[in-house]
């Protein structure tokens, strides 16, 4: 029981987005600089996927404690894990848990700072603090809670990558870093959608609770457009190779999670091909970019 309660609050099936994030900003990194340290690249990803325990493992304590894992219902994408609403003697061991997991992030932080310079400070603090903040403050804030999740994996994660690797900051780093930070924020922003009225009713302020699904759907479609096109820029400006055209094959996983958004609104969770199809483009496309990136 106990195993299986640490086990399912990790929520292990989402973990694959840092090692894809931070392998799209060694990807990056290997087309600037001859040779990287992959010493440091795996310390790199060993504090990435800390911290993506951390924020889990903390948000799965929080829910629990604010009620709102009573009040959701549980899908495989949204509504949280279920595991310590059937174990709740188990909730101080999480959130100790969850803190040890950002401290394991926060040493090998200070390690790289001092190994690879102080550059990489700022962009360790704002990482720290999305920990932190994300389930107790910024989901509290519509517009922050929207971006969050983006800003996180995305442009921290891939920009952060390629700063410790190459030792400077990259145009080709954060171009790039800005496509899984649209698809990403669509990926929790999507997961939402069937916990609007539990959401509201513990005071979460998330952009579909405060604006309603048209406005959210608008985003979406915004989000997905700007990753895509944004892509096709860095390839015709020649940043990425002519192969990174691959990274539109996921296009149609997006636009069917919009049509599923659009059909069935906050009962998207009833029908969860969608949510299925919303993780799959957020997760194949940073990968089929790296992958371009990479080989290319």
């Amino acid at each position: 029981m106990f195993i299986n309660t640490i086990f399912k609050t990790i929520r292990p099936s989402f973990l694959v987005l840092s090692p894809i994030c931070v392998f799209l900003g060694l990807s990056t990194a290997l087309a600037s600089v001859p040779q990287v340290n992959y010493f440091i690249f795996m310390l790199v990803l060993i504090g990435a996927i800390s911290a993506h325990i951390s924020v889990n493992m903390l948000n799965e304590y929080y829910d629990f404690k604010s009620g709102l894992d009573l009040k959701t219902k549980k899908t495989a994408f949204s509504g949280g894990s279920g595991a310590l609403p059937a174990n709740p003697e188990l909730a101080q061991i999480i959130l100790a848990l969850g803190l040890v997991s950002l401290m394991v992030t926060i040493i090998i932080g200070i390690y790289l700072i001092i190994e690879r310079g102080g550059q990489i400070f700022p962009i360790g603090i704002v990482g720290v603090l999305l920990v932190i903040t994300y389930t107790q403050w910024l989901n509290r804030v519509p517009f922050l809670c929207l971006i969050a999740p983006g800003l996180g994996f995305g442009v921290l994660m891939v920009a952060g990558t390629h700063v410790i690797l190459t030792g400077e900051f990259s145009l080709l780093a954060w171009l790039v870093s800005m496509v899984p930070f649209f698809l990403i924020n669509n990926l929790l922003l999507l997961n939402q959608y069937p916990d609007i009225k539990a959401d509201a009713s513990v005071g979460r302020k998330t952009y579909p609770v405060v604006f309603g699904l048209n406005k959210s759907n608008t985003v979406y479609a915004v989000f997905a457009l700007a990753a895509y096109l944004l892509t096709l820029f860095i390839v015709v400006k020649e940043y990425i190779p002519g192969l990174s055209v691959i990274v539109f094959i996921p296009i149609v996983f997006s636009l069917f999670a919009f049509y599923g958004a659009l059909k069935h609104e906050s009962k998207i969770g009833d029908s969860p091909q969608y949510l299925a199809s919303n993780v799959a483009a957020a997760v194949l496309t940073p990968l089929l970019l790296a992958i371009s990136i990479v080989t290319g």
